[in-house]
């Protein structure tokens, strides 16, 4: 595993948020990779694992995820605040252009960056997301996020994951069990394994619009003269294959794989993806 720092922003609202840092060569635009609903910095362990060293990654947890601090107000667990947190970051950090990876709510958040300002986006992965979400998929997020959930040991963690969402990873082993169970959670101080983020971020999500509250195919259009790659799972239940032949239509340069026998979301490290995103980080001048 390759080795990171840890690094902090403030919010406009007083939050102290969380980044992990991977060193990398500094004249090529760093990476930043925006995690799905309820993940954290972890999720990138492994694309930060391969690439780190040829590239800079910061890996970004959103407020009330990881080590980000939670919000006061939950109602502030909503994309035009990520979005004003991630600008602020960008500003803190003096960002003048680079990659963008996202999954899935992190792929909404690309292209509200890329809509806030493309020009400084250097390349785009949108992993298992599109401008629109399928009804399927919202459903299937809104029954479990925000449920607290804590089980005895990392087994039992990676066990009850297993059978809560073997749909979405049929061909998974154990150990690859183990290791989602371990960046979805952590240890509680009182020796429990519980979900790394705040319950509460689920309030807002679960109002009628909450997913989005936002038309996004502007947004999506704003990467038409951006390197792009649209990552989808072939079982995924939030990205429709019709969606995704849509998004293709609006942006004829845009690269798609298709990742085989795997739902929402892609951890990006299946050799399709791999393929791909070296692909498109090459496209990057």
């Amino acid at each position: 595993m390759a080795d990171w720092s840890d690094g902090y922003w403030w919010s406009n609202d007083g939050l102290r948020l969380h980044y992990r840092e991977y060193a990398g060569d500094t004249s090529r635009p760093p990476i930043v990779c925006i995690p799905g609903l309820t993940r954290n910095a972890r999720d990138f362990e492994g694309v930060a694992g391969r690439l780190a060293g040829d590239w800079r990654l910061i890996c970004v947890e959103l407020r009330g995820r990881g080590e980000s601090a939670y919000a006061k107000d939950p109602m502030t667990y909503v994309p035009l605040t990520y979005l004003q947190d991630l600008e602020a970051l960008v500003r803190e950090l003096a960002l003048t252009r680079f990659v963008l990876f996202g999954t899935s709510l992190g792929g909404l958040m690309t292209m509200l960056l890329a809509m806030s300002d493309s020009r400084r986006i250097a390349a785009a992965l949108i992993n298992d997301i599109g401008p629109v979400l399928e009804p399927r998929g919202i459903e299937n997020i809104r029954s479990y996020v925000g449920r607290a959930q804590n089980w005895p040991t990392w087994l039992h963690a990676a066990r009850a994951l297993a059978e809560a969402q073997r749909d979405r990873y049929p061909d998974w082993d154990l150990d690859q069990w183990l290791t989602f169970a371990k960046r979805l959670c952590k240890l509680s101080p009182g020796g429990r394994i519980v979900l790394d983020y705040d319950m509460r971020l689920a309030e807002p999500f679960k109002l009628p619009g909450g997913e989005a509250g936002v038309d996004l195919w502007p947004a999506f259009r704003s990467l038409a003269d951006t390197p792009t790659l649209l990552v989808r799972g072939e079982l995924s239940d939030l990205l429709s294959l019709e969606t995704a032949e849509q998004m293709k239509a609006e942006h004829p340069k845009m690269e798609t794989v298709t990742v085989p026998r795997i739902g929402h979301a892609p951890t990006l490290e299946e050799p399709e993806a791999a393929e791909a995103i070296d692909k498109l980080l090459a496209r990057v001048g």
